[in-house]
């Protein structure tokens, strides 16, 4: 059976991780990239033309916070889910996405797993959405889990940068066939060998990057790392 598809609007200013989100988008086989929005005017616009079923949004945009968005009546009248993705950490702002209905909300530097389990989970609550036409209690408290699951603290976040992790994940994206060292990543990005370790293993922990080791004739094994195929 063929399932409709399921667009998407990103609205995000950083044109690196803009890039990056709308890869693990269109690499979804249900989710469809409608557009990229790096404003709160170019969003309303896009919202217009395109009527998506969900948004990801940013908070801190040129023109005021997404925030705002989540009330725009083109979004309540597409039935639109938004998702955050947002360095935004104070609790008025997580407060005020929750109140307002926001599927998830996910604090920057993204872990590349994370985003994508939130999308998996949409993508099923908006499936028992279509087929679901009456509900009884067990079908009301799984769509609440969907919504609300729990997911253990990723602590290797912690002092990870959106910037450098972002520079680290756009080398990958532009070599994805490519195996590169520690070594190799550090001259191609300027980033100490300390730093680019560490956030070639945040990137590895997180789903987006896997290690392969490589064995040659004399010394111990190179640990080279590759992008994980979508």
């Amino acid at each position: 059976m063929q399932h409709e598809l399921i667009d998407v609007l990103i609205v995000e200013d950083e044109n690196t991780l803009a890039q990056l989100n709308a890869e693990l988008v269109s690499k979804h086989p249900r989710l469809r990239l409608v557009g990229i929005a790096s404003s709160l005017a170019e969003a309303r616009a896009l919202l217009s033309n395109t009527q998506p079923q969900l948004v990801l949004l940013d908070n801190y945009l040129p023109d005021g916070k997404g925030i705002t968005l989540i009330n725009d009546p083109q979004i309540i009248r597409a039935n639109c889910s938004v998702i955050f993705i947002t360095a935004a950490s104070d609790m008025d702002t997580c407060s005020q996405a929750i109140r307002n209905g926001a599927f998830d909300y996910i604090l920057k530097p993204v872990s590349w797993k994370r985003l994508s389990q939130s999308l998996e989970r949409f993508v099923q609550f908006a499936e028992q959405q279509r087929v679901w036409k009456i509900v009884d209690q067990q079908n009301v408290d799984s769509l609440y889990q969907l919504q609300a699951k729990n997911f253990r603290q990723d602590n290797g976040s912690k002092g990870i940068e959106e910037s450098t992790l972002a520079l680290i994940q756009k080398l990958f994206a532009d070599e994805i066939a490519r195996c590169f060292s520690v070594d190799e990543v550090v001259s191609e990005t300027g980033l100490s060998k300390t730093t680019t370790r560490r956030y070639l293993e945040h990137c590895v922990e997180a789903g987006y990057l896997a290690v392969e080791m490589q064995y040659g004739k004399i010394g111990h094994p190179r640990r080279m790392y590759r992008r994980v195929a979508a």
